[in-house]
């Protein structure tokens, strides 16, 4: 031991080894250090990727529960196709295409409005374009603000147009799109009685020498214009063509303005039909509760006769003329017949239908 330290080749290598060593302890403190880091910047990206992904989450959990987009909706085209929308509408005009039907429902279902009521009749309307989130009052009645008018609590309900044959089960949307398809059917029909294949064949109705125009404060006539009866559901009068363009467009002006355009355009047209069915006026409910189960007579409703089933959108939609009229008004039985021919065409089944609105009052 003695000569090893005696020797200064011997003392060479040992201050290289023990430089060596040393330098090993360094470089393996530098490596500790080092996988210390890395695994802090592994922990707290683990952190960050959790964080997103809970916000991702949350965002998409906001943006269906504010849009009613829900991926749990069923899109329309698994209830109709178009082989089975030219099979119920075989002698249809061009102008109604499937395409054009479809186009309007998903349009349609990017648009919520919702309405107050002040005292019976002053309205406040707030629409919300589900694409961009951004709500606009459309209409606000000249009256909202005056102290009669807020003596009594509001009145408020929304429209979500997303609904349209999508709110509840298979079973019942396809219901409601046999009933929906069976009133349009009878609007445009053009054949045969009891055949119920000339569905959509009218664009307008056949005289127009009618203005139809009456007193409005909100959707005024404008002068020149006719607003008879056009597109599947026939919109009649200046009243239906202004609500409509609110909630279509966002403004009343441009079908008040051009009412001609419902029957230019199919997708267009559509959208009346459907802000028709969908939209319940001052008295009456829309003809989308009554055919989901939301809408319930009142004592008022069943002193009239009035009861939930396909009868009721017979009233709301011509009641005046084909209801309370007994068992054997054509109009009111057409309608019917072409209900229970769609609906078996559709698989679909109405069994405890409430079909009649043959002792109805009509509103």
């Amino acid at each position: 031991m003695d000569r090893i330290f005696s020797n200064p080749v011997n003392w060479g290598l040992i201050y290289s080894f023990d430089f060596s060593f040393a330098q090993l302890r360094f470089e393996l403190s530098i490596a500790k250090k080092t996988q210390y880091k890395i695994e802090r910047y592994l922990i707290m990206l683990k952190a960050k990727f959790s964080v997103v992904l809970i916000c991702a989450l949350l965002l998409s959990l906001k943006c269906t529960s504010n849009s009613g987009m829900s991926d749990h909706r069923a899109p329309i085209t698994t209830l109709i196709t178009e082989k089975q929308f030219d099979d119920l509408f075989p002698m249809r005009d061009k102008f109604y295409s499937y395409a054009a039907f479809i186009k309007a429902v998903r349009e349609m279902g990017l648009i919520e409005v919702k309405v107050v009521r002040r005292a019976v009749s002053v309205y406040q309307f707030t629409r919300t374009d589900k694409r961009t989130g951004k709500s606009t009052v459309i209409r606000q009645d000249e009256d909202w603000n005056e102290a009669w008018a807020k003596k009594k609590p509001d009145s408020v309900y929304s429209i979500n147009y997303g609904n349209f044959c999508a709110e509840k089960d298979p079973q019942t949307n396809k219901k409601e799109l046999a009933a929906f398809f069976a009133q349009i059917a009878h609007e445009t029909r053009h054949g045969e009685d009891g055949k119920y294949n000339d569905g959509l064949m009218f664009l307008h109705e056949n005289d127009t020498t009618p203005v139809y125009t009456a007193e409005n404060d909100a959707y005024p006539p404008v002068p020149g214009k006719k607003y008879y009866g056009r597109g599947p559901m026939q919109l009649s009068y200046n009243g239906n063509y202004g609500y409509a363009s609110d909630c279509i467009f966002g403004d009343k002006h441009i079908l008040l303005n051009d009412p001609d355009l419902v029957q230019r355009d199919p997708v267009i047209a559509f959208k009346t039909a459907i802000y028709f069915w969908m939209t319940p006026q001052t008295l009456k409910p829309s003809a989308h509760d009554v055919m989901t189960g939301k809408w319930r007579p009142n004592t008022a409703d069943e002193a009239a006769g009035r009861r939930a089933g396909f009868g009721m959108t017979i009233n709301i939609i011509n009641g005046n003329v084909e209801c309370n009229k007994g068992e054997k008004m054509p109009g009111m039985t057409d309608r019917i017949g072409y209900y229970k021919y769609f609906l078996k065409k559709l698989g679909a089944a109405d069994p405890n239908c409430a079909c009649s609105c043959g002792t109805m009052k009509p509103y």
